[in-house]
């Protein structure tokens, strides 16, 4: 497997030949459950929630697509590029629970999660070969869930992925045409118009984006201005439980319209060592802000996962919030 940079959107793709033969066969026990008779390496865990052993735990990824050892050696092939797909895959194993998801764990298992989650951000951002530490959950067979256990997963790369690329990008634009931050101003406006806001909790508000890229899409972000997640988890671990709590609310809303999703957080590249030629490194602490984005995913609406320059929406935020806070859900 190598990493292969495409010239025209500048974007990395990790290509191989190594494609199994046989199509994987289901295992006969899960890897990740405490009892499991072959357990993944382990990396870090959460002390225990009353009842189980651990509540939160990092192991390697059982088929890495990135390794940690060695160097990237970034080299040309013509008006190519290539590289060695070095950084780190891990499994972020929700819940000690086979069937505890997100949206049915109790909010201080959910806590746990995500501070087990900011830990493994901060850690890896001390190695200076990466430059952007992403988690992200693929629930549904139409999303490409990989496990059953209750997982997301974790990539540290050696490059910043396209799509926050493009976010730093506008954030730094906005920035030093208004001095703001542009996810302040978003949510200032969401909060006054109270058209697309779905739910406030704590410091948090979930919200469907004006110019949404799927139906149903919504997001997570602070209302407090913060680039990185993991520093903001970190020095504030009390407001993690409301986080956790909009969370499971949030799912559990747009699980009454599909169970199908994709959930990516959001947070700064590795600003611990700067780049000295990127200009968004610069004011990224004023500009950037971190937050999670949820995906649906509805097979009827299969238009809308098209790659295309122009997503299409054929729902409107305003009447997608208006079903989401009408959702029975738990309280």
């Amino acid at each position: 497997m190598e990493l292969r940079k495409d010239p025209i959107t500048r974007s990395w793709v990790i290509t191989g030949d190594d494609v199994p033969e046989n199509p994987p066969r289901p295992e006969p026990f899960c890897r990740f459950c405490p009892d499991s008779r072959e357990p993944s390496q382990l990396i870090a865990s959460m002390s225990g929630t009353p009842g189980a052993p651990w509540s939160a735990r990092a192991v390697v990824h059982p088929n890495a697509l990135y390794h940690i050892e060695g160097e990237a050696t970034r080299r040309g092939d013509g008006i190519y590029d290539r590289m060695r797909p070095i950084g780190a895959h891990e499994v972020l194993v929700e819940n000690p629970s086979h069937d505890r998801h997100l949206w049915t764990a109790s909010d201080l298992e959910i806590e746990q999660f995500l501070m087990l989650a900011a830990q493994r951000i901060q850690d890896l951002k001390g190695d200076g070969r990466f430059k952007y530490v992403g988690i992200y959950k693929d629930h549904g067979n139409s999303a490409g869930q990989e496990f059953e256990h209750p997982a997301s997963q974790l990539t540290a790369t050696t490059f910043v992925p396209r799509r926050v690329l493009y976010e730093l990008r506008a954030a730094r634009e906005y920035f030093q045409s208004k001095e703001r931050c542009v996810f302040c101003d978003i949510i200032s406006q969401e909060m006054k118009q109270d058209l697309r806001v779905v739910e406030l909790r704590g410091d948090f508000v979930a919200m469907c984006p004006y110019a949404p890229r799927v139906p149903y899409e919504s997001w997570i972000i602070p209302r407090t201005h913060e680039a990185a997640f993991e520093r903001f988890g970190l020095n504030r671990p009390r407001t993690m439980r409301d986080l956790g709590a909009l969370l499971r609310r949030t799912l559990q809303r747009i699980r009454t319209i599909t169970e199908e999703f994709h959930l990516v957080l959001h947070t700064s590249p590795n600003s611990l060592h700067r780049s000295g030629n990127l200009g968004y490194w610069k004011t990224i602490d004023e500009d950037y802000h971190w937050h999670i984005e949820i995906m649906p995913v509805l097979a009827a609406k299969a238009k809308s996962y098209t790659f295309k320059e122009v997503y299409y929406s054929p729902l409107s935020s305003e009447t997608a919030v208006k079903r989401l806070r009408d959702a029975r859900i738990e309280p």
